[in-house]
């Protein structure tokens, strides 16, 4: 797996967010005096305000929020919601159930993404493996598409959001950082790169994008440690959850205005790429979850090795694993959980028996009794 180097100055867009903030004013956290995320809940769209309010009905936790389990490292449950909107799309349900694009569209293959039709039973992935990182601070996995947070003032709590990294040209570097500053409203400097492209198609881009509707850093943006990376929001919620940025970490508007609130500066940040996970539920379940290979981090990387590798760390030697579950898993990434292990795990076929066939039995029986 490529490892790239991470570097502590800042880049184009940092110095714009920068200055949007040196107008503004302090780019810090704002304090209760200013909106809150209440306060902006008109912008926020119904099927996100549903979904707050559902998973804290069902949970009695926000949304986004699980109880890190005393044992194992599943947290959350997969279910099915019924469609009972017929204007509803598919990536509308998997923003109000804190979905992302690809994690709704594996795991409803054969439903229609802009119209699945009233009655249609939608499965809702909402379970997952904790990342193989140490839980603390953010957590990016890139494969997943998710980030995951274990904030230091409220342990035994982990938060999970689905995000959006870079498309290929512009993939999202792996290592560790930091958060920096925190800017509500920013401006945004589209890259040279980026102006180029858009000259080049007779269509100029400004210098500057002011805070506004059309900003693709949204409301909020949180800078790193590493030159021109951010954790921001989007004025175009429909991309969450799929490869789509230019390298920075896309949030649903909803979920950075919270974690914006309650992200320290200076909190560690690792980027990592993991696109097999396996871990034990509370049950004495083993799981395993693999997702779509990232093709810039391939280099010299196995990855039938590698789940191996982690499935025989998280294993005793006298646990059977059938490798051809963990080789479908590698084959076949489409986030599901596989159990390999334990009370969930599909039960082995038993052995054949041979009987003595009947008619011969009987055959038998009968040339013993014409001799006697």
């Amino acid at each position: 797996m490529n490892i790239r180097h991470t570097f502590n100055f800042w880049g184009p867009t940092s110095l714009a967010v920068l200055l949007a903030a040196s107008l503004a004013g302090p780019a810090v956290a704002q304090s209760s005096s200013e909106p809150s995320a209440e306060d902006n809940a008109q912008t926020l769209s119904a099927d996100a305000l549903d979904s707050a309010k559902q998973v804290a009905e069902r949970d009695e936790l926000p949304r986004g929020h699980y109880h890190i389990p005393e044992r194992g490292d599943v947290i959350g449950e997969r279910y099915t919601v019924v469609v009972d909107n017929p204007d509803e799309t598919l990536i509308d349900i998997a923003r109000r159930h804190n979905i992302g694009y690809e994690e709704i569209r594996m795991a409803n293959p054969d439903v229609s993404l802009w119209v699945p039709g009233l009655g249609t039973e939608v499965v809702i992935p909402a379970q997952y493996l904790l990342p193989p990182a140490p839980r603390e601070g953010v957590v990016v996995n890139l494969s997943e598409l998710r980030l995951y947070y274990y904030p230091a003032n409220n342990p035994g709590i982990v938060e999970t959001y689905p995000v959006s990294v870079g498309r290929e040209e512009f993939a999202t570097p792996v290592g560790i950082t930091r958060t920096t500053i925190k800017v509500k409203d920013p401006a945004w400097a589209p890259p040279a790169s980026m102006r180029r492209e858009a000259a080049a198609r007779g269509e100029p881009a400004p210098a500057i994008v002011p805070p506004g509707p059309d900003n693709p850093l949204g409301e909020h943006a949180i800078l790193l440690a590493m030159p021109s990376y951010l954790i921001h929001g989007t004025n175009r919620p429909d991309g969450v959850g799929m490869r789509a940025s230019r390298g920075c970490i896309r949030m649903y508007p909803e979920d950075i205005a919270s974690l914006y609130d309650r992200l320290p500066s200076g909190t560690q940040v690792n980027l990592m790429d993991a696109p097999f996970k396996a871990g034990w539920a509370e049950d004495g379940t083993l799981f395993v979850q693999s997702f779509p290979q990232l093709e810039e981090n391939v280099g010299d990387f196995e990855p039938m090795l590698n789940a191996l590798e982690r499935v025989t760390a998280l294993t005793e030697d006298d646990v059977q694993i059938d490798q051809e579950q963990v080789k479908r898993a590698v084959e076949a990434p489409n986030g599901q959980f596989i159990a390999l292990h334990g009370p969930q795990a599909p039960q082995p076929e038993p052995e054949p028996v041979e009987l003595f066939n009947e008619v011969e039995l009987s055959a038998a029986v009968a040339t013993a009794e014409e001799d006697v």
